[in-house]
């Protein structure tokens, strides 16, 4: 196989955002979708909840815009969330003609849910496992499609920039992307006039993640390396609800458990206590449910709070929540008749790098969409099941731009391979997986749901003496996978840390002793490079 490979557009990530934008671009182009492992492996397959849009009578636009904004605490682009929210329905019926089997409805089309902080029911959904469904449509037809080259075990490591070209050119263009073949453990050069970031959050910084195993924010920081600005890292969203187990790390129990009538109990008393904290109980929004929940256990010195649905017909139960009736099962928990055990966990990554409308970045030749992005739409506190809505809408709207500039996007110049010359194989994978679980776990301690200024300067202080160590360390041996996140994950970490350290208030995720109250202004945290 040659070590490098020339396509009209590369893609990278193989979620929803980015086989949305393949499908959009693959009547007119030669298209390169990479992975960094199995092409289902992102974060879209395991999306347990559903998409928000308006489809019923009596829900509006306005309204979904307003919820949007009052759930990110104000700090969202208005033009952003009304963009999308009106590109929604439209995102549903083109994923209904790929064969997405969407739950049917009574006298409406489809079955519509209700999550946190929504004020209608317009969540359409595939049973407890929407993500799946929509992973499972969208790589089929991919697959199908000749122009759609679909790239598996690819560990992206850098940009291909103007700096990698024979000449210099001096603004800053992206040309495509080193990456890891994990097969060959050889590295290629993918080139393309245009690149598209899909790889999804950097949920892996934290101890506890719903996240999966390959959320090490790469795409963040190979843009950020590049020359992108990085905008709102700060907002980390916390899963209020995410299985207490310690043989099963990240199994998500969907918000819709509270929309359809779960309650949050103290394990001891079994008192029900999210109505002490807000009058929304168990619907507020999903910060101040993690922040409540995160209270209660410190407060008490718990493990887990309960989560309870077991009052409600047990046909009702099973039938709604299908998929972790079984897994709980699986677990000797029925959750038709006792409650289940919860803690919060990382969530969604709410920041990330800079877009416009059209998901161009800062960088000519480079755009991206999904969680990679900071585009305005979720502000300081995502809403639920904006989050694939977001894919859908930005996927293809990176494509129609790259299919309405396409003449201005030149090809790319001749490109430097990789230079491994002066690498030998390392001989200390210790440091790789020490440095590892140190990043996660003062990430969840120092920089977790509740925040002060001295948690966050000690986090800034061990990212600073680690950076020293893992530049050195990639500076003199081989690039393999757990390398390249490593290095990732720190540099997302610090980009983090920063952003949080920047914000002198509490607003929405983001939530710190220290500066408790919200400033009468909401303004983005933007870092340069």
């Amino acid at each position: 196989m040659p070590s490098s490979r020339a396509f009209d557009v590369v893609i990278i990530g193989s979620g929803a955002a980015g086989l949305t934008a393949a499908l959009n671009l693959a009547a007119r182009f030669k298209v390169a979708v990479l992975a960094k492992g199995a092409l289902n492996g992102g974060s879209t397959a395991w999306a347990q909840g559903g998409i928000a849009a308006v489809l019923e009578p009596g829900d509006t636009f306005e309204s979904h815009i307003e919820d949007t904004i009052v759930a990110g605490a104000g700090l969202n682009n208005r033009a952003t969330v009304e963009f999308v929210v009106e590109n929604a329905p439209a995102a549903i019926e083109r994923l209904a003609a790929l064969g997405v089997p969407f739950n049917p409805g009574g006298s409406e089309r489809w079955h519509l849910t209700r999550e946190g902080g929504h004020s209608h029911r317009r969540i359409v959904h595939v049973d407890d496992a929407t993500g799946w469904a929509v992973q499972e449509a969208l790589e089929r037809a991919a697959h199908a499609h000749p122009n759609v080259t679909l790239i598996p075990d690819m560990v992206a490591i850098d940009l291909v920039t103007s700096r990698h070209g024979e000449r210099y050119s001096g603004d800053g263009h992206v040309w495509g992307v080193y990456a890891l073949n994990r097969q060959r453990g050889k590295v290629e050069t993918f080139t393309a006039r245009a690149t598209i970031l899909a790889t999804g959050g950097a949920g892996r910084v934290y101890l506890f993640s719903t996240a999966p195993r390959g959320a090490t924010g790469d795409g963040i920081a190979m843009a950020w390396r590049a020359g992108c600005r990085v905008s709102n890292m700060e907002f980390m969203q916390f899963h209020p609800t995410c299985l207490y187990n310690l043989e099963v790390k990240n199994f998500l129990i969907t918000e819709a458990v509270r929309g359809e009538g779960g309650r949050l109990l103290l394990p001891e008393t079994g008192h029900r206590f999210m109505p002490d904290f807000d009058e929304r109980a168990e619907l507020a929004p999903r910060d101040v449910v993690a922040r409540a929940i995160d209270h209660e256990i410190k407060r008490l010195g718990l493990d887990y709070v309960h989560l309870d649905i077991s009052h409600m017909p047990p046909d009702f139960v099973r039938g709604h929540f299908p998929n972790i009736y079984e897994k709980l099962i699986g677990l000797g928990i029925d959750m038709t008749k006792a409650p289940i055990p919860v803690v919060p966990a990382q969530h969604y990554t709410c920041g990330g790098v800079v877009i416009d409308l059209a998901g161009r970045t800062d960088l000519p030749g480079l755009y991206a969409a999904g969680e990679v992005s900071q585009s305005g739409l979720h502000g300081a506190n995502r809403l639920a099941s904006n989050s694939l809505l977001e894919c859908f809408v930005f996927g293809e709207a990176a494509a129609q731009d790259i299919i309405a500039r396409w003449d201005e996007l030149l090809p790319p110049p001749p490109i430097r391979p990789w230079d491994e010359s002066r690498v030998t194989d390392s001989d200390e994978e210790v440091v790789i997986k020490q440095n590892w679980t140190e990043i996660r776990r003062f990430m969840w301690n120092y920089v977790g749901i509740v925040r002060t200024t001295k948690r966050l300067e000690r986090a800034q202080h061990r990212i600073k003496m680690l950076t020293d160590e893992i530049e050195d360390y990639y500076g003199h041996f081989r690039v393999t996978p757990d390398l390249v996140e490593l290095r990732n994950l720190l540099q997302t970490a610090g980009l983090i840390v920063r952003s949080a350290l920047h914000r002198k208030e509490s607003r929405g995720l983001h939530y710190t002793l220290d500066y408790p109250d919200r400033l009468p202004q909401a303004v983005d945290t933007m870092l340069v490079p």
